[in-house]
């Protein structure tokens, strides 16, 4: 049987702590945990000409990430992320603009590689610059199933932007607090984050949509039915990376056709793991997950 395919396209960069530099981007993260959970996975970006894009390349090779879509900028540099960490454990983000991630052109065989993978994954922080954001327009109708994970990073937004991108989508990926940003940005007129699901669903034509809610779990709207789960207790260590985890996981499961409730309680369970452990992309096994799930 073959693999289920995705293509990633958006920011790789490090992100840069008080006291290390790690591997990331939310595409980036994305891609590296679906191809560790059996995804055949590409991703779409531009590094610098510099020592840093170059670990960036053989990472991804490392995780069985194709790369030949990564183009090596001779102008800009490789994108960093400045990144604190509040007492909890909540992540704030200074990023550095422009670098190479935003200057990523359109191509032939981008194109390409977008047409023929089952899912194409993208997000809103990619739109900041125009060269990247027409990029990113150009290569949309291309794409088999579109999922939009929203980050948004102020000030790096517009309303007719977001718009515009969840209107393409097949499959939108909200936090709680986007969910009602955005929600309110559009006109609605409704305070609980399900009729606000419901109307972003019906606004935007979209009929898959998933709404995070931290320590709280999960809401999934999928083909009309709702399905929840209400979050694992883990200690945090830091939350960057944890909701990339999660969408990674739950792309998986549905690009496997695997059973929507089963799918969302495995990528919940995925997310509190990634949040209880330090960096963006640690190490996380089935069995792992499994016994975690399990309460063991």
């Amino acid at each position: 049987m073959k693999k289920p395919t995705a293509v990633c396209f958006g920011e790789i960069l490090y992100d840069v702590f008080p006291d290390r530099e790690r591997i990331g981007g939310a595409p980036l993260n994305v891609a590296s945990r679906l191809s560790g959970l059996g995804i055949e996975t590409e991703m779409i970006s531009k590094v610098g000409d510099d020592e840093k894009g170059k670990k960036l390349i053989s990472y991804l090779e490392s995780k069985n990430i194709k790369t030949e879509n990564i183009v090596k900028d001779l102008k800009h540099s490789t994108g960093v992320v400045n990144v604190n960490l509040s007492a909890s454990g909540s992540a704030t983000y200074e990023i550095a603009h422009p670098v190479a991630w935003d200057k990523i052109e359109i191509s032939d065989q981008i194109k390409k590689s977008v047409r023929e993978a089952d899912a194409f994954v993208f997000g809103s922080l990619v739109c900041r610059d125009e060269v990247s954001r027409k990029t990113l327009f150009k290569i949309l109708p291309e794409a088999k199933y579109r999922i939009f994970d929203i980050n948004l990073r102020p000030p790096y937004y517009e309303k007719e932007v977001l718009i515009k991108l969840m209107e393409q989508a097949d499959f939108i990926k909200f936090n709680d607090d986007e969910l009602f940003e955005i929600a309110e940005m559009i006109g609605s007129p409704y305070n609980s984050l399900e009729q606000n699901l419901q109307y972003l669903s019906e606004r935007t034509n979209t009929k898959t949509i998933c709404v995070t809610k931290g320590r709280h779990g999960a809401v999934l709207l999928k083909d009309g039915a709702r399905y929840y789960n209400s979050g694992f207790k883990v200690k945090v260590k830091d939350t960057v990376g944890a909701g990339d985890s999660f969408l990674a996981s739950l792309i998986a499961g549905l690009l496997k056709k695997e059973d929507p409730q089963g799918t969302l309680d495995f990528a919940c369970a995925v997310g509190a793991l990634v949040a209880g452990k330090e960096g963006a992309n640690p190490l996380v096994n089935v069995d792992e997950i499994n016994n975690f799930m399990k309460g063991k």
